[in-house]
């Protein structure tokens, strides 16, 4: 079963080389508040500059604090909280310290992931990328509820063509049988898009709309895990290094995250699963392009979605919505 959600370009008048610049220009965010996790590095940064330069306020959690506010020096209207999503622990002490605050956020963007990660267990076994890339952020958005404002609040969830691998493994989640890398990191993704389905269907009665989005294929600090000798045997860059045909820009693979973030036209597309700063197409659970994208049917599945929410809340021991 896949959703309702309308899957198909609807015509936003951007695209694929949109910068995340101009998708915001003309948007006035002037009193509104966004929280951009990993807003410090790669597409996290240009996120964060585009948010803060049309005049949101702009939190950004981060597992190295001190990096990030350096990173951030010059980017007026940002702040630092210390957060490793990989610890619910620290997901707990973070949304404490911002719920505390008394502040209400507009936007949140869970940008920050890990790829293709070696294999490590954390908390009670949990595989690394999926706890870190799903799970840390399940928490923090589910905690965070009553912080988001009524008044129409946003959470843009990064998927990728990574999920192009594999739906969830409901028969092996954390890879008891054998670690595969890169399934592990399709498995996150996949979640990351369920959940922004279900929280979509949850908190549309009260003003909360959530989308997925695929950035594109980028070159950033994302691919740290990755040698750079299978860089070029994966063909993500030419002999010399370079970036192949199609690949994006940091400032062009943020714009589809802003364009989610703000975007009017939206409003009736809750719950989609966003690419090049439009609709994605729905593509056949055989296709193999990841560079092409689109979305397959297992990251648009509602009843898989429910079930990863419900699994997510047991693993999490929060469910904001039960």
């Amino acid at each position: 079963m896949t959703s309702s959600t309308r899957q198909h370009r609807i015509g936003s008048g951007f695209g694929a080389h949109s910068t995340a610049a101009e998708v915001v220009a003309g948007i006035d965010l002037t009193g509104r508040t966004a929280l951009v996790t990993g807003g410090y590095s790669g597409l996290g940064l240009e996120t964060t500059r585009a948010l803060a330069a049309a005049g949101a306020r702009v939190i950004v959690p981060a597992r190295r604090p001190d990096q990030a506010r350096e990173a951030l020096r010059g980017i007026g209207g940002t702040e630092v909280a210390a957060l490793d999503l990989s610890d619910l622990e620290s997901v707990r002490a973070c949304t404490d310290r911002l719920l505390d605050s008394g502040r209400t956020l507009d936007l949140v963007i869970t940008n920050a992931g890990v790829m293709a990660a070696p294999e490590t267990r954390v908390g009670p076994g949990l595989e690394y990328q999926f706890a870190t890339n799903h799970l840390g952020h399940f928490a923090l958005v589910n905690r965070l509820r009553p912080a988001l404002s009524p008044h129409g609040a946003r959470v843009v969830a990064l998927s990728s063509s990574g999920h192009f691998l594999t739906g969830i493994r409901w028969h092996d989640l954390d890879f008891r049988t054998g670690y595969d890398r890169w399934l592990a990191y399709g498995q996150a993704k996949t979640a990351n898009a369920l959940f922004a389905l279900h929280l979509d269907r949850l908190g549309a009665a009260s003003g909360l709309r959530a989308y997925a989005v695929h950035p594109g294929s980028i070159l950033t600090p994302l691919q740290r895990h990755i040698p750079r000798e299978e860089w070029a045997g994966r063909g993500w860059v030419t002999e010399t290094g370079a970036p192949r045909p199609g690949f994006k820009t940091p400032e062009q693979g943020a714009a589809t995250t802003v364009w989610a973030a703000t975007a009017p036209v939206l409003d009736g597309y809750g719950g989609a699963y966003c690419q090049d700063c439009d609709l994605a197409e729905s593509v056949p659970d055989t296709a193999e392009d990841m560079l092409v994208g689109g979305v397959k049917s297992w990251a648009r599945d509602p009843e898989a979605a429910a079930r990863l929410w419900s699994l997510s809340a047991d693993l999490t021991g929060v469910d904001a919505f039960a």
